[in-house]
């Protein structure tokens, strides 16, 4: 009855989703299930007997906190545990130990659950929400700017006619400076335009995309076309998707050195999540330089309006890039280093589900 009731123990471990350890007294690994062995990366007969801090070095979890465990009985969580198993894989995971008993002997019986995922959706809604208020904030005040802007305008018309040639300088200058104005606040508000959706292949866009830098290419950058030719035909707008992506390629152009390199790069994705959607298939198209990067204090914010890297930018492109993707129920991110940065595209190519 006892090997029946240990044989069922065992196969419930194995079959748990969440990452099970158990150490002993000294701390040394005497049980992986498999979700263990495949987060650490390493079979239990690897770390059979293997002290546990000597697996996990970096992880924020000491011996002390540990050695606790056994010595109290009174277990401990902590929802935020930075593991770093090498100087390539580092992830966050949620951690409980509590205190077992095996064969008479006290153990401590560990608990990882990854939550990188979860801590991405959560930031990653949170920007969304934080991008779509100053959007609305945007566009509110242009709109108020916007009225007055226009009855300026006819009013310095109608006082053209009344002045002499010498004077009408003046009220030239005052029409000029409202029209300069007023296409500021078209792009503030952004496409007002609904997309029309073509099914056709992504590729056009980025070929299109290529002939336009051809022709006005003053740094003679190399667009370095690294594509997927097996990915299918979606619906989307070919001329607002070529204005998203030529968008962040002009930028990438004016931040990167004569000379220097641009990949296009088109791959097919599973279970990419999108607006706290789960979408089963999509497109990703990465726009990649290696430039200088973006400075970090504007990464947050590098999709609002009226936010840029340079000092003579309008910080309108990504902004309006980002809300001509979101039209095609995708999403545009961006990550960002010296020496590398890449935004990507992702739009959906089959159904959602949600979270």
């Amino acid at each position: 009855m006892q090997t029946h009731k240990l044989l069922y123990q065992q196969q419930l471990a194995n079959q748990l989703v969440t990452a099970v350890i158990v150490l002993d007294a000294k701390l040394t690994i005497q049980y992986l299930n498999p979700a263990a062995e495949a987060l650490l990366i390493k079979s239990f007969n690897k770390l059979h007997n293997v002290v546990f801090n000597d697996v996990l070095p970096d992880c924020t979890i000491d011996a002390i906190r540990l050695q606790q465990v056994i010595e109290s009985g009174q277990e401990f969580s902590d929802s935020d545990v930075t593991i770093q198993l090498n100087d390539h894989y580092k992830f966050t995971a949620e951690v409980t130990a509590s205190s077992a008993e095996f064969n008479g002997k006290p153990h401590i019986l560990l608990e990882l659950k990854q939550i990188d995922q979860q801590k991405q959706i959560s930031a990653e809604s949170f920007q969304q929400q934080q991008w779509e208020s100053a959007r609305d904030l945007i566009r509110g005040l242009a709109h108020e700017i916007k009225n007055p802007l226009g009855g300026l305008r006819g009013a310095a018309q109608l006082l053209t006619k009344e002045l002499n040639n010498e004077q009408q300088e003046y009220t030239s200058m005052i029409i000029e400076q409202a029209d300069r104005l007023r296409n500021l606040v078209d792009r503030l508000l952004g496409p007002n335009q609904l997309p029309k959706m073509e099914v056709q292949n992504i590729h056009l866009v980025l070929e299109k995309v290529t002939q336009l830098i051809k022709y006005d290419n003053e740094k003679n950058v190399e667009l370095v076309r690294d594509y997927d030719p097996s990915i299918p035909d979606i619906a989307f707008d070919a001329d607002k998707m070529l204005q998203s992506i030529l968008n962040i390629v002009n930028n990438a152009i004016q931040a990167i050195e004569p000379g220097s390199k641009i990949t296009l790069k088109t791959r097919v994705a599973s279970n990419q999540t999108i607006n706290g959607k789960r979408i089963k298939l999509c497109i990703v198209v990465s726009i990649i330089d290696f430039g200088p990067g973006i400075p970090e204090d504007i990464q947050d914010t590098l999709f609002y309006p009226m936010v840029s890297g340079r000092s003579n930018g309008t910080g309108l492109g990504l902004s309006i890039s980002q809300t001509l993707v979101n039209q095609h129920k995708g999403k545009l991110s961006c990550q960002s280093r010296p020496g590398r940065t890449e935004f990507t595209i992702l739009l959906p190519i089959s159904e959602e589900t949600t979270i």
